[in-house]
């Protein structure tokens, strides 16, 4: 049914949202170019996209750091926001009220604040030795701490809760409808948070800078959200997160 309502849907709002989508892979992915191809800065086009490439905390400063977090948050989280979405365009069509634009800018509010949060730590570990120039952990133990951290987070209530919600977005905005698109914007990028942000922050273990391990996590958060797959996704991939944990940190001693 979702499925359907996504391949009926029209407007301008859905083609900039997949184009958006791809400029942002597409960004990340000129991002993530090895040091010894970065003097080919040329390909690019303009100074500021060869000095973005550069995207290593000391040499970006925080403003850079915040962009790709931005960058990548968008290119990951919108996949998964598409079925409540695309709820939310068919509900629109005959409720009163409904402002898509203005349910997107709530989203994107909570997921802006995260990635603030979020290069904020990346720095913060960075300069105490704990993560690489490219944002990959160079600790064991923090790489374990974040995969036990994750694993447990899979079979916690509020991960559940978080997901039911996300699963049945019809009953979401059903709940919520009254409280205008922005409030419902926010609330469901709440609670999109509250499914991925633990998933997220695997990106120190894998490198957020590298697309194939960011490109699977992606998939991951997309198929939890899925009724029909999540509930065979979620608790395995925890027991995964845990036992990865424990042989990461076997191997830090």
């Amino acid at each position: 049914m979702i499925a359907d309502r996504i391949r009926a849907m029209t407007g301008w709002h859905w083609i900039a949202l997949f184009g958006a989508i791809l400029l942002a892979w597409a960004a990340l992915f000129a991002m993530a170019v090895p040091a010894d191809l970065r003097a080919a800065g040329r390909i690019y086009g303009t100074d500021f996209w060869a000095s973005l490439c550069a995207m290593t905390p000391d040499m970006a400063g925080f403003a850079r750091v915040l962009g790709m977090w931005m960058l990548m948050s968008g290119a990951m989280m919108a996949p998964t926001a598409l079925p409540a979405f695309a709820t939310y365009d068919d509900l629109a069509q005959r409720a009163p009220g409904a402002r898509f634009g203005a349910l997107v800018a709530g989203y994107l509010t909570v997921w802006i604040g995260f990635s603030v949060l979020a290069a904020g730590l990346q720095i913060g570990l960075f300069r105490a030795g704990l993560l690489s120039p490219f944002g990959d952990s160079q600790s064991a133990l923090l790489s374990a701490a974040l995969l036990a951290g994750a694993g447990l987070y899979q079979f916690s209530a509020l991960k559940e809760a978080c997901l039911s919600k996300c699963r049945m977005p019809l009953t979401f905005f059903m709940q919520h409808w009254d409280e205008g698109p922005w409030r419902n914007g926010l609330r469901l990028g709440m609670t999109c948070l509250g499914c991925c942000w633990a998933l997220m922050l695997l990106g120190f273990v894998g490198g957020v800078m590298n697309i194939a391990f960011m490109g699977l996590a992606t998939v991951i958060m997309v198929l939890e959200k899925l009724p029909e797959i999540g509930r065979w996704v979620t608790r395995p991939l925890g027991v995964v997160l845990i036992g990865g944990a424990a042989y990461v940190a076997a191997g830090a001693f």
